[in-house]
């Protein structure tokens, strides 16, 4: 490690995996194609069509280039190697420096190939083309899709890189190097893979990510998937003028509510269970009426005298939904990360009590 070519190595790689991938960290110090060359590119919203032809050529361009940046990079690191001077540098590096060299400027011709015509040979403009009527060009289209977008009921989340936006005819997903563009009458949209992760990078609850395909009827558009979180679902569905199929192993869970839901179920099946004296008969549960109480509240988490929670003297009345439900709606919805530490009153007698006061009755 003691060595500046492997410093220089380690340190060139996480830049170059972050300016491709682009954390928010990186988004934050402005350090992104978008932003440092926002003068050329212009405005999202003021026209969207060209402000992404010119994206992904820059983007192509500036990631090919990171190649060429790590060789010079190492002619200042590995001044031994006299890389300053291809001709007397060792041979693996004379190739990796061809190499570094040939990528750019295959990009760069790629480029020069979609900005013939008025960039008329790019992808998402080829795309639009299918669209256009037969008098008429895909900057017509273009003018079509930048007017919705730039209305404000649009449909739009995910990151930067995997953007998906909706608007009234059209079903978008901006990638790192290209815009993939349906039409809604055209496509249909089917849940096929759905993701639980344990903790949300925004809050402590887990959260849900689905991955929907898209198909369009005309052979010509490619198909290609998006990613939401399920949250999110429910607003995604208002907008489209279609219904969203289904795969059969599939389960959606949309609302934070059910989520916490879950992890609420998970935590208490961890709590000790309470053990029902002989002769009490569990009731149906008083919050639902459908299925017999489930749960009592017992202070466990400290000693009987000690913390802010209180001993619940009650007999099990609810059950382990309805006590979540409950626990849920004494919550600050704009506070989801202080769910599972936060305290409530019971529903009947108002001790105090968290999650790990909840168990399940045997």
């Amino acid at each position: 490690m003691d060595s500046p070519e492997v410093t220089f190595t380690l340190a060139y790689l996480v830049f170059a995996v972050c300016f491709v991938f682009t954390p928010n960290e990186f988004h934050s110090a402005g350090l992104t194609v978008q932003n440092l060359l926002s003068g050329w590119l212009g405005s999202e919203d003021a026209a969207f069509v060209s402000y992404h032809l010119r994206r992904t050529a820059a983007t192509l361009l500036c990631h090919s280039l990171l190649p060429l940046g790590y060789y010079v990079g190492m002619c200042f690191a590995a001044s031994d190697k006299r890389l300053h001077w291809p001709a007397q540098a060792p041979e693996a590096w004379r190739l990796f420096l061809l190499l570094a060299v040939l990528l750019p400027c295959a990009a760069g011709a790629l480029v020069c190939h979609w900005a013939r015509d008025r960039w008329a040979r790019h992808p998402l403009a080829r795309t639009l083309a299918l669209y256009a009527l037969p008098r008429s060009g895909w900057a017509a289209v273009a003018a079509s899709v930048d007017t919705e977008f730039r209305r404000i009921d649009k449909f739009a989340t995910g990151a930067p890189g995997a953007r998906v936006i909706v608007t009234d005819t059209w079903v978008m997903k901006v990638a790192t190097y290209r815009v993939h563009v349906a039409r809604q009458q055209e496509v249909q949209l089917t849940v096929t893979e759905s993701r639980q992760h344990e903790l949300s990078p925004d809050s402590n609850l887990p959260v849900q990510l689905l991955t929907l395909r898209v198909a369009s009827a005309s052979p010509a558009v490619r198909p290609f998937d998006i990613r939401l979180n399920s949250a999110e679902y429910g607003e995604l569905c208002e907008k489209l003028h279609a219904p969203v199929r289904r795969a059969a192993h599939v389960v959606i869970r949309q609302s934070l509510g059910d989520l916490f839901l879950e992890t609420f179920a998970s935590l208490v099946e961890g709590n000790p269970a309470y053990a029902v004296p002989s002769g009490q008969e569990l009731e149906a549960c008083i919050g639902c009426m459908q299925t017999r109480a489930g749960v009592k509240l017992v202070k466990s988490c400290q000693d009987a005298a000690a913390g802010e929670c209180q001993q619940c003297y009650c007999r099990p009345m609810w059950c382990l939904t309805c006590m979540g439900k409950w626990f849920a709606s004494r919550q600050d919805p704009q506070r989801p990360d202080t769910w599972l530490a936060s305290r409530v009153p019971c529903p009947t007698c108002r001790a105090r009590f968290c999650i790990l006061d909840v168990c399940r009755v045997r």
